[in-house]
């Protein structure tokens, strides 16, 4: 498995295995052993970045992940999250952010449990608290570091002022947020800002929540438990209109001998050295058809092709409105 290096020294496989949708937002929770074996079945192919949150649950995820990864805990990296308000001894959602750094402080002691370690290698804020000033809960992270409890600082879905301010007081190793052919936000302020600034980027949904597959049209009918009924993105009519982007990109497939979700991780791995995508699955085959990815090498004439003709789709729908991330906490 090729390696990258997240920021100020973190390494880890090209690919990471997203962990949410084994616990939740996907439908109902998959075998815990299966999930299990699928978990240290894919460190056994080269994966160490796992990726968790306390909100995936809630707790479900964490706890899931601590015991799949005990054995084998030194030789992996475990992301988590904080900043969503859940009660730590019942899971409750109360609703909105929090964090405040007695209460990231009291989360972390609380992940270190459930991860069943004493350390977390990549600790996130999952979402930007518009109560709490960015440079306090900077300063949490960073008194966790010294404490030895967490080794690197993260954000999710964070503006680039926020970085700026936050890198400022403890420097970031990773931003998470969504990427891919389905979504290319970040390109615009956000990749240019971690590029200066030297911080590593970490794609979720890099096969668009599935769509990037080729598995999903307009006929596709989702579990009732499953967030994607709340996108717009998502309904029948934004998936059929939005089946041009999937046949573009199975085209180049069909040209490499791949599948879809093998070239649209692939163009992930190429937009940078430091991004490393985290694909989600509770699928073995799934898995190693992503694994794939990382030896699938695109031209640059594949790359500006898919550039330029993606550039001419209009994708319909909204990638995630607010009231599905409230649901969710992704």
């Amino acid at each position: 498995m090729k390696t990258r290096t997240l920021g100020n020294g973190l390494e880890v496989s090209a690919l990471g295995l997203g962990c949410m949708s084994m616990s939740a937002l996907y439908g109902p929770p998959a075998d815990k052993q299966e999930m299990i074996k699928l978990i240290r079945g894919a460190h056994e192919r080269g994966l160490t970045l796992f990726d968790t949150a306390e909100s995936y649950g809630p707790f479900a995820n964490e706890e899931l992940l601590g015991e799949a990864l005990q054995p084998i805990r030194e030789k992996v990296v475990i992301a988590t999250k904080f900043g969503f308000d859940i009660d730590l001894q019942t899971g409750e959602r109360r609703g909105g952010t929090n964090s405040r750094p007695e209460h990231i402080k009291a989360v972390a002691e609380a992940c270190l449990k459930r991860l069943r370690t004493d350390c977390i290698d990549l600790f996130y804020q999952h979402r930007v608290d518009p109560a709490v000033p960015i440079e306090d809960v900077a300063g949490a992270v960073k008194q966790l570091i010294a404490e030895g409890k967490v080794k690197h600082f993260g954000l999710s879905e964070a503006g680039v002022q926020t970085i700026r301010r936050a890198h400022a007081v403890q420097p970031i190793t990773a931003v998470q947020s969504e990427y891919s052919l389905f979504w290319r936000g970040p390109e615009l302020e956000l990749l240019p800002l971690l590029e200066e600034l030297g911080i590593g980027f970490v794609p979720f949904s890099p096969l668009g929540a599935g769509f990037l597959t080729g598995k999903i049209d307009e006929n596709t009918t989702f579990d009732a438990s499953d967030f994607r009924n709340h996108v717009p993105r998502f309904s029948p009519e934004a998936r059929k209109a939005n089946r041009a982007l999937v046949d573009l990109v199975k085209a180049v497939a069909d040209s490499k001998g791949a599948t879809p979700a093998q070239v649209a991780l692939a163009w992930l791995l190429a937009q940078k050295p430091w991004i490393v995508p985290i694909p989600g699955t509770t699928k073995a085959h799934r898995l190693e058809e992503n694994l794939g990815a990382v030896e699938l090498q695109l031209t640059e004439a594949e790359l500006q092709t898919l550039h330029d003709e993606v550039s001419k789709i209009q994708i319909q729908g909204e990638r995630l409105p607010e009231a599905a991330m409230k649901m969710t906490g992704l």
